[in-house]
């Protein structure tokens, strides 16, 4: 089931329309603002959902072999030469990217498509809230606090819960689209069925495409 997920997303990345210019790392978007649609969830989803936000493990990266080690090194080092515009403290990017690197594989998403939403949800900033009150890197909305945890919001500007909402609500529409990624990104902003978020985040996700040596 999960490689049948991976090659749903996979294929819906491949043909994702590249939107950023080719000599530009960052652009100047507009505020895309995440609002969630709260809606019901059914007990078994609410349980399992729940049991992913709780498990506390540090995000620390295991690797079976040296070469997955390596490879992972040179990941971080390529996207923290990125980075270094909107984070300039090295310990700081580490730890942001490490932890996006954790959550994005425990949750069976790409790494490079995580990092696009990021951007273009706040722009990598750690405190950002929207208009409509979603919060963090990943504009989670409150709402999933008292659904999945809590229902303490100021939690979600804690670096790794707010990555893991992030994540385990994307896995989550995700898994309702049956692996339609545009659907799944359309639903995360609130805006089920139009092409304009999830352009931009596919877009963006292609400034953080990293080609292992």
């Amino acid at each position: 089931m999960k490689l049948a997920r991976r090659k749903l997303l996979g294929g819906a990345l491949s043909l994702a329309p590249l939107m950023i210019g080719s000599g530009a790392l960052f652009f100047q978007a507009p505020s895309w603002a995440g609002a969630q649609i709260e809606e019901p969830l059914i007990d078994s989803v609410r349980t399992a959902l729940s049991s992913a936000i709780a498990n506390h493990a540090p995000p620390v990266p295991e690797f079976s072999d040296t070469e997955s080690r390596l490879r992972y090194l040179r990941w971080l080092g390529t996207m923290s030469q990125r980075l270094a515009r909107k984070k300039s403290d090295w310990n700081t990017r580490k730890e942001f990217l490490q932890t996006v690197w954790y959550e994005a594989k425990r949750a069976g998403l790409d790494v490079s498509l995580v990092l696009g939403l990021i951007q273009v949800e706040s722009n990598f900033r750690k405190f950002a809230v929207s208009s409509v009150g979603a919060r963090g890197y990943m504009q989670v909305m409150p709402f999933w606090t008292r659904v999945l945890g809590d229902g303490d919001a100021g939690k979600l500007f804690h670096l790794q819960t707010n990555l893991r909402f992030g994540c385990v609500i994307l896995r989550h529409y995700l898994d309702r689209e049956r692996g339609d990624l545009f659907m799944a990104l359309g639903r995360y902003n609130g805006s089920r069925g139009k092409p304009q978020y999830p352009k931009a985040v596919l877009g963006a996700q292609k400034l953080w495409a990293h080609q292992a040596a």
